[in-house]
């Protein structure tokens, strides 16, 4: 990874979202333990598929109804036999876990980061 500047134009285009996770899957597919979500993103944008490495910190219990922030414009990607049409984000733990991206209080679903 660099460093390399971009503009502020450059972040613009990259449209990043709050949404409620709404629904929890199992997907035994994957290579790596992960969660297939449903995502409400609101009216404007609706309910969206993601595919999240995120078991080692979170049970289907613990993600519904829970805020988390995704990058909605990428083009869908196929994982195994999953679409996933958002990218949700996430930071590393000291072990390499991801731990979600979420805001500190509730925020309307749709939400845009600026």
């Amino acid at each position: 990874m660099t460093n390399s500047p971009i503009s502020f134009d450059d972040f613009m285009k990259v449209d990043i979202r709050v949404g409620t996770i709404v629904n929890v899957y199992d997907f035994p597919e994957a290579r790596k333990p992960a969660w297939k979500l449903d995502i409400d993103f609101g009216e404007e944008i609706g309910v969206k598929k993601s595919s999240a490495q995120i078991t080692a910190h979170y049970g289907k219990d613990d993600l519904i109804g829970r805020q988390v922030i995704a990058v909605v414009n990428f083009p869908p990607r196929q994982i195994g036999p999953f679409m996933s049409e958002v990218l949700t984000l996430g930071l590393p733990d000291p072990d390499g876990e991801v731990v979600l991206l979420q805001p500190t209080q509730n925020v309307p679903d749709g939400g845009r980061l600026h």
